[in-house]
């Protein structure tokens, strides 16, 4: 379920890395509330409905490390995890509908920011898209962020067993094609299933190739 090639040490590397037990660090809700520097951070950005939770928990092999709810926009500040390594993960807020004022959307934006552009080991930021739907106007100011942040990011399809395979095959591509225009976009597409677990072995070896070229 993935358009992109991984060696076997990678996929191993990869498996290691995640098999470990890991744990919340912090909440912030404010760039005065961010930890401290420390490792690497990769960070799952994207809609509120899109499941993030749900693939940092497959991700992790945890079932309840990030909190999932049927309500949209329930995450509300910028979780941090970390698995014992240098390796830390970041829940970011959902964008595009939240149970909240908007005096507290723009707070959370205004967090987002100065995160992005002020997050020196921030390694790359992992856009997740529901598969289902594609992108929407709502990603483009993420995007937009992410460009002027000078951010990497890669798209990662999630739900996509809730699509056929064909559908997901003209996903695919259709992304790739709007990703040629955006500037800092990480080329390849991944896929995932949360439910299903599908596409979590080429997410961790992804990220475990990432690791290894930034020792480089």
């Amino acid at each position: 379920m993935t358009n992109a090639e991984f060696t076997r040490h990678e996929i191993e590397t990869g498996r290691k890395l995640f098999a470990a037990e890991w744990d919340f660090v912090a909440a912030a809700s404010s760039d005065f509330s961010l930890p401290p520097m420390r490792g690497v951070e990769i960070a799952f950005a994207g809609r509120s409905n899109v499941g993030k939770s749900s693939l940092v928990n497959a991700l992790t092999n945890r079932k309840a490390l990030a909190r999932t709810s049927r309500t949209p926009g329930r995450t509300q500040e910028l979780i941090f995890f970390n698995g014992g390594s240098e390796l830390n993960i970041v829940d970011m807020p959902g964008y595009g509908y939240a149970a909240a004022s908007k005096t507290k959307v723009t707070a959370w934006t205004g967090t987002i920011t100065a995160y992005l552009r002020g997050r020196a080991n921030l390694a790359r930021v992992y856009v997740l898209i529901d598969a289902r739907h594609g992108l929407k106007d709502t990603d483009e100011p993420m995007f937009k962020e992410l460009a002027a942040s000078a951010v990497s990011y890669q798209v990662v399809l999630t739900k996509c067993d809730a699509i056929k395979p064909s559908e997901l095959k003209d996903r695919i591509v259709e992304v790739e094609a709007a990703l040629l225009k955006k500037p800092g976009s990480f080329p390849g597409v991944l896929t995932t299933s949360a439910h299903e677990g599908a596409g979590m072995e080429q997410l961790r070896a992804a990220i475990a190739r990432l690791l290894d070229e930034r020792k480089r």
